[in-house]
C-alpha cells in the first residue's frame, strides 16, 4: 500500500478498509482479516492496524467478537457514507469555497460548472 504523508497511516488503512467494505470485499456481518493478516497485507506493523481497528470500532463500522475476530457491523455502509459526507462538507467544501472566494468565482459560474459536470457524468453513465 502506498501511503501519503498528509494523513496518519492508521487513518489511511481505515479508509482502505472502509473502501473494501463499500466494494463488498467484506460484507456486513462478515469477518475481516485478523490484525496480523491485515498488517501483512498492507506491510505495516501490527500495532498500526490495531489502531486502525480501534478507530473503526469507535466509529461503529466494525466490532470484535472476543476470541473469534473482527466483523463488519450491520449498517456499516450507512455509517461510512455519513462520516465521509460530513468530512467532505466540513473539510473539502470549506477549502473549495475559500478558493472560489479568493479567485472571485461567482455563484453563477459555479452553478454552470456544476451543471456541466452533471451533464458529462450522465453521458458517461450511458457508455
Amino acid at each position: 500500500m502506498d501511503f501519503k504523508g498528509s494523513k496518519a497511516i492508521y487513518l489511511q488503512i481505515a479508509d482502505r478498509i472502509c473502501d473494501e467494505i463499500l466494494l463488498g470485499v467484506y460484507p456486513e456481518e462478515g469477518r475481516i482479516p485478523s490484525v496480523r493478516e491485515y498488517a501483512g497485507m498492507v506491510e505495516v506493523n501490527a500495532n498500526t492496524v490495531v489502531r486502525s481497528f480501534d478507530y473503526l470500532q469507535q466509529q461503529g463500522i466494525i466490532y470484535n467478537k472476543r476470541g473469534i475476530g473482527y466483523f463488519v457491523a450491520a449498517g456499516a455502509h450507512r455509517v461510512i457514507y455519513d462520516l465521509r459526507k460530513e468530512h467532505f462538507l466540513q473539510e473539502e467544501c470549506g477549502y473549495f469555497f475559500k478558493q472560489c472566494v479568493m479567485l472571485h468565482i461567482s455563484a453563477d459560474e459555479l452553478a454552470g460548472m456544476y451543471q456541466d459536470f452533471i451533464t458529462e457524468s450522465e453521458k458517461n453513465k450511458s457508455i
